[in-house]
């Protein structure tokens, strides 16, 4: 398989705040959670306070799950090693944000993990397919991703 294509760059002081998870391949730690979402923090020393914030149900206090990220050199924001649980580390590239920062693609080197963010809860479709489509053209099964529950269903199951 072709290497990923990371984005040319990343503006790593407007890519900080709050990305709800769209849509991902999960991986355990996410499997079954909702309302998930990534918060991020630029530290003084370059490094960025990476939160992973979720619920295991609807009605419930947030979660929150604490990690640190470390920009790669020379990847111009584009790939961060990531670790919540010292010593394991993992990779994360991203692939693609809009240029209004409302939306970005990510996705492991080996392209078992991935995800599609947003800077709200719910995306409009025309965005989220783009989105799904830069992924998938990076090598990603789209048929693996799942969308994320982020808001409780309505009374009538909507």
């Amino acid at each position: 398989m072709a290497p990923l294509s990371p984005a040319p760059f990343v503006d790593l002081p407007r890519f900080m705040g709050t990305w709800y998870v769209i849509a991902h391949v999960p991986y355990f730690f996410e499997e079954g959670k909702v309302a998930t979402r990534d918060e991020y923090r630029l530290r003084a020393d370059g490094r960025i306070d990476n939160d992973f914030v979720y619920k295991d149900r609807f009605g419930e206090d947030d979660k929150r799950w604490g990690g640190i990220s470390t920009v790669i050199p020379g990847s111009a924001g584009a790939r961060w090693k990531v670790q919540f649980v010292w010593p394991f580390s993992t990779e994360l590239v991203v692939v693609h944000v809009d240029d209004d920062y409302r939306g970005a693609a990510l996705v492991t080197p080996n392209r078992k993990l991935a995800w599609v963010f947003g800077r709200e809860p719910t995306m409009e479709p025309t965005r989220y397919e783009a989105l799904l489509d830069r992924l998938a053209a990076q090598g990603v099964d789209r048929n693996a991703l799942r969308p994320v529950p982020q808001v409780p269903p309505t009374e009538n199951g909507d």
